[in-house]
């Protein structure tokens, strides 16, 4: 077991080094908010009202897709907050110190953008199954846009590492942190927390799509809301160490601390890397995972579903992982170590509550958000096998994806959060180069429809009639660059 962790330790590092998987990430989402003209920040207001306020396109139905704007949009949410905005920041604080944080906000930021684009993708070019369930997602969009040979090579090995990778981020973690906080707040073994988790787990994924989206919509914003409002109650009791703790992350972004260890530039390497890493564990931004769910939405454009999906990273990020962050800062709890990363956010709630009963304010709101995100991480997993094995092989995915929930609560901690990272890089990296080639398509059309519906408050019929024409220009324009660079 020793040997295995120093091997994947190393995979690890290099998937997650600064020649491979961080400036790639960065420099895509800096590269599509340059073409897409910063709409994650001149359409945010926009999107949340579409998302959270309208929540449906007037005129869609069936016909466009099989679930409403709003529960794609909280099916991602629950797959994407979760153990990653408790534990995942508690452990890159730990490691790198409170400038990882800066680099979880770079991440988010730079992440909206590509937030949008997997998700207008993945509209843009869904498909339907044989049984008429609306499908897409990077394991499509990469074959389809792109074409080819490495088209169909890029959206092969999105499917293996998606598959694969649920059974970590979306499985393994979430598991294991529920496990762990439930038995030491409340007492509870392990092995009778997995396999009270498995029964649940099989009653709702039984109902596929349909009945994660009715969970996940009713269940995620009364989590995030009560999570949320715990922190600023203990933030606003110690505002005074607020300001302090924004200086302390803005200056350690780019000099690391005594927490990473090592000389200064390692120091910061360090900051970087677990900033980042754990920056796209918990917004899974670039990772294309959001965009399955996104390509079941009922909506009038691609332009709009992107928004609503990109307006998920500014909740997960930029809100509560912000939050998380700030409570741990503030109360000092970060400088405890790694080896207490899994509790580290229950003991900086109750040093800041300055009560002996917060953490079990983060143990029932860490339950929620992994169960959820182990709802939404089973689906992208079974949409990928549909993709490499067959329809038959979804309900045996989701019986064995259950029953790995059972082995997440009992098993060691490290090994499954290294295992988790490697396999996110695995699928963020044939993502990431899609999103580049198609980087020319995406801002095309987004312009185009923005530019006839700046306010997104047409309904189907309109956005058809503008539409009208105007795709097969867009497709024959396309199609002439995609075999140009084929041919290349």
């Amino acid at each position: 077991m020793e040997r295995l962790t120093e091997i994947l330790d190393a995979i690890d590092g290099f998937v997650w080094g600064p020649f491979c998987l961080i400036p790639l990430l960065l420099g895509t989402g800096l590269w599509l908010t340059i073409r897409l003209r910063g709409i994650q920040f001149r359409k945010l207001g926009s999107a949340l009202w579409l998302g959270f306020i309208k929540r449906s396109d007037d005129g869609t139905d069936s016909r466009d897709g099989d679930i409403s704007q709003y529960q794609a949009l909280t099916t991602a949410l629950a797959a994407t907050v979760g153990t990653g905005n408790i534990v995942g920041v508690a452990t890159a604080l730990s490691i790198g110190g409170p400038g990882a944080l800066f680099w979880m906000w770079v991440t988010g930021l730079l992440g909206m953008a590509s937030k949008y684009s997997e998700a207008f993708l993945a509209v843009r070019f869904r498909h339907r199954d044989k049984r008429g369930d609306i499908t897409g997602g990077p394991q499509y969009y990469l074959k389809d846009a792109i074409g080819g040979k490495f088209g169909t090579f890029l959206a092969t090995f999105f499917s293996i590492a998606a598959a694969i990778a649920a059974f970590g981020i979306g499985n393994g973690t979430q598991a294991n942190s529920i496990a762990g906080n439930i038995e030491g707040s409340f007492g509870v073994p392990t092995v009778v927390t997995g396999l009270v988790m498995v029964a649940v787990t099989v009653l709702v994924l039984i109902g596929g799509i349909q009945s994660i989206g009715k969970v996940t919509s009713a269940l995620v914003p009364v989590m995030i809301a009560v999570y949320v409002v715990a922190a600023l109650i203990l933030l606003g009791m110690n505002a005074a160490a607020i300001p302090a703790a924004f200086a302390e992350i803005f200056r350690t972004a780019f000099t690391g601390t005594a927490a990473a260890g090592g000389f200064t530039g390692s120091a910061f390497i360090i900051a970087l890397q677990m900033g980042t890493a754990r920056g796209i564990f918990s917004n899974e931004s670039g990772m294309g995972s959001a965009a399955i769910a996104a390509a079941a939405a009922k909506t009038a454009h691609p332009t709009r579903q992107g928004l609503v999906s990109m307006t998920q990273t500014f909740i997960d990020t930029i809100i509560v992982v912000t939050m998380t962050g700030l409570v741990i800062v503030t109360t000092g709890t970060w400088q405890g170590g790694k080896d207490l990363a899994a509790t580290m956010t229950g003991q900086a709630f109750d040093a800041g509550l300055r009560v002996t009963w917060g953490h079990y304010i983060v143990t029932i709101s860490l339950v929620l958000f992994a169960y959820s995100t182990i709802l939404g991480w089973c689906y992208y997993g079974e949409r990928n096998i549909e993709k490499l094995l067959g329809r038959r092989w979804v309900m045996p995915y989701r019986i064995v994806f259950s029953l790995a929930v059972f082995v997440g609560c009992t098993a060691e901690l490290g090994l499954v959060w290294t295992f988790s990272d490697i396999a996110n890089g695995l699928m963020a990296l044939p993502n990431l180069i899609g999103l580049l080639i198609c980087s020319g398509l995406i801002a095309r059309e987004t312009k185009f429809y923005l530019d006839h519906d700046p306010k997104l408050r047409a309904d189907k019929a309109e956005v058809d009639e503008f539409m009208t024409g105007h795709r097969g220009a867009i497709d024959a324009h396309w199609e002439s660059i995609r075999l140009t660079a084929i041919h290349r």
